[in-house]
């Protein structure tokens, strides 16, 4: 019964994390780039310091992650990266010189890059055996985006753009203070971590890994745009936030069912189908300026995000020794979160002003299709087969 209780307060400790990283996402990702344009920079600057941001968390996590593995010390560095990242963003509540914010976003990232994976690779150990409920962890991460865009948006409409960094500022400092709460790694086997690593280096997890690579370059202009894009149709804060929140509604629902969902289909089937609901999205944003589509559309946000995620993390988790847990999460988050955001943030922002945001989200439909094609076509042309390190973790 204490082992049972333990662990339900390991889970609850987690998922407060989550709720309060997703929170500050609530922040960031609908409003930072918006705060930068209302500073006057251009297009091009903002998928410059959007993808530099995005340059850090490729390298970075890989670094981090191999020192938690390889001497055990994940939760000592994920309070550090917490800690340190906190202090570096409150320079920006000194400055808006493009200059000083590129090198300000840069620092940042190095240790922010870390804080996902590592969040990623605690819940994976917290729930053991049960790793098909990781949706209901994450799930608070969901409502947490959800509630804090919405309460932001009024708070833009009420004060000033400029309120969200010391709002970021504020999350990032609760989630430093609350990571010291979080349960010690697992003991895991000693496998030469090298080894461990190499191991994920085969034909399945490399297909994987330049499909979800598309799938998040794909998110690009979503991502670096969306905001900017409702706002040039003419569509104040609070429906900006609203649609952001809406978004997340429908992955909250998704992952209070992925349980369900993963048992009756494959990880392979689940991914499919993402890539499938992100061409039809960025497909609906190309052609319609409606309030009704674009509303609508963000109903897929359920599955373009929240079962692409959740396959994704169970997928990377099901093909990682146990050697090297930490490092498989990184390399999935380098891969497609640092990398895959990296480019689409860098091509959305060269192209925004020529093209337009209209014809960019044309653009990303072609890129997240090109990623369906890569997995539906390796499952066609090559047998996929279960990777034998977690034999029995998802029913194929």
């Amino acid at each position: 019964m204490g082992f049972r209780s333990g662990r339900q307060s390991e889970k609850w400790i987690v998922s407060l994390q989550y709720f309060v990283y997703f929170g500050i996402m609530g922040i960031y990702l609908p409003y930072f780039n918006l705060y930068c344009f209302h500073l006057g920079f251009s297009g091009f600057q903002i998928g410059i310091l959007s993808a530099a941001r995005s340059l850090v968390l490729i390298v970075l996590p890989l670094v981090w992650s191999w020192l938690a593995d390889r001497f055990q010390v994940r939760k000592s560095l994920y309070i550090a990266c917490n800690m340190l990242s906190t202090a570096i963003w409150a320079f920006f509540l000194f400055t808006v010189d493009f200059g000083f914010m590129l090198v300000i976003t840069i620092a940042y990232g190095i240790f922010y890059a870390p804080i996902i994976s590592f969040l990623e690779a605690f819940s994976m150990d917290v729930l053991g055996r049960h790793k098909k409920s990781y949706g209901r962890i994450r799930v608070w991460g969901s409502v947490s985006f959800i509630l804090v865009v919405m309460l932001a948006g009024k708070m833009i409409d009420l004060f000033s753009i400029k309120i969200i960094v010391a709002g970021i500022l504020a999350g990032s400092f609760l989630l430093a203070v609350m990571s010291v709460k979080l349960p010690e790694s697992q003991t895991v086997s000693k496998r030469p971590l090298i080894a461990g690593a190499k191991s994920l280096l085969n034909r399945q997890v490399l297909v994987f890994l330049a499909s979800a690579f598309l799938m998040l370059v794909s998110h690009g202009t979503y991502y670096g745009f969306f905001s900017i894009h409702l706002e040039s149709l003419g569509y104040g804060n609070t429906f900006i936030g609203v649609s952001w929140a809406l978004a997340v509604v429908a992955e909250i629902l998704v992952m209070l069912a992925s349980r369900r969902v993963l048992k009756r289909y494959a990880l392979e089937r689940v991914l499919a189908f993402s890539f499938a609901a992100a061409v039809l999205r960025w497909l609906a944003l190309f052609w319609f300026k409606s309030p009704a589509v674009i509303i609508l559309s963000q109903g897929l946000h359920a599955f373009s995000y929240g079962t692409f995620h959740i396959a994704s993390i169970l997928y990377i988790d099901r093909a990682s020794p146990e050697a090297a847990k930490t490092i498989g999460q990184a390399i999935n988050n380098a891969v497609s979160y640092g990398l895959g955001l990296m480019v689409g943030f860098f091509i959305s922002g060269l192209l925004y002003e020529r093209l337009g945001s209209f014809a960019l989200f044309g653009l990303s439909s072609l890129i997240a299709l090109s990623g369906g094609i890569l997995l539906t076509g390796s499952q066609w042309f090559g047998r996929w087969e279960k990777p034998a390190s977690e034999p029995n973790v998802i029913p194929r």
